[in-house]
């Protein structure tokens, strides 16, 4: 069960309307490396998880990354609120304003929609972890991309604590690797996937 607590994890203050850099961070809310697929992700993997303190640490990360999500909306919908028409006409924002005007729609900054296939959920713990690794890796370069196009101080702030975010993230899904060989050596097993009955 999740409750949801009516605050962001980190404030979002953003104070001048920018649809060329809304246009850009749209990436990490559906983007293949976005907030959408980590969520989705983590929280799909947990179940094929064979120990429990895994099971908590992808269902807390997963929970986590839907705020993640929340945050990246609402710098988005910051960005692009009480545009100008010259605004909406600008040609890195026009297109997406063709298909949603200024809601906040999971696609890439390329215009691409959302989709499952971006994300891995294999069912075998070693190969969902490393994963993970990667999907951390590429989330946060994703994110030094928005620091190196992006010149507003306020939504620079906030693509910072996410970037931190998925460095934490990163080390945690290296020491549950680590976590998860040692019990699998102290089984001295080598783990398959029991729903196939080795």
């Amino acid at each position: 069960m999740f409750i949801y607590e009516k605050k962001l994890q980190y404030p979002v203050r953003i104070k001048n309307p920018n649809p060329r850099l809304a246009a850009i961070v749209i990436s990490q809310y559906g983007g293949p490396d976005g907030e959408l697929g980590a969520s989705l992700r983590y929280l799909s993997q947990r179940y094929s998880m064979p120990f429990d303190e895994l099971k908590g640490l992808l269902t807390d990360i997963g929970t986590e990354e839907l705020g993640h999500l929340e945050m990246v909306g609402a710098i988005v919908h910051q960005l692009t609120r009480n545009l100008k028409e010259c605004q909406m006409k600008d040609s890195a924002f026009a297109p997406y304003f063709v298909d949603h005007t200024v809601g906040v729609y999971p696609t890439a900054a390329s215009g691409f929609p959302w989709t499952a296939a971006s994300m891995a959920v294999k069912g075998d713990p070693i190969t969902d972890l490393t994963e993970d690794l990667a999907a951390e890796q590429k989330a946060r370069t994703t994110y030094d991309n928005i620091l190196r196009l992006s010149d507003d101080p306020d939504v620079n702030d906030v693509i910072k604590f996410l970037r931190e975010r998925e460095i934490v993230h990163f080390q945690r899904f290296g020491e549950a690797i680590e976590l998860l060989r040692e019990k699998l050596d102290r089984k001295n097993v080598y783990y398959m996937n029991p729903a196939l009955g080795r």
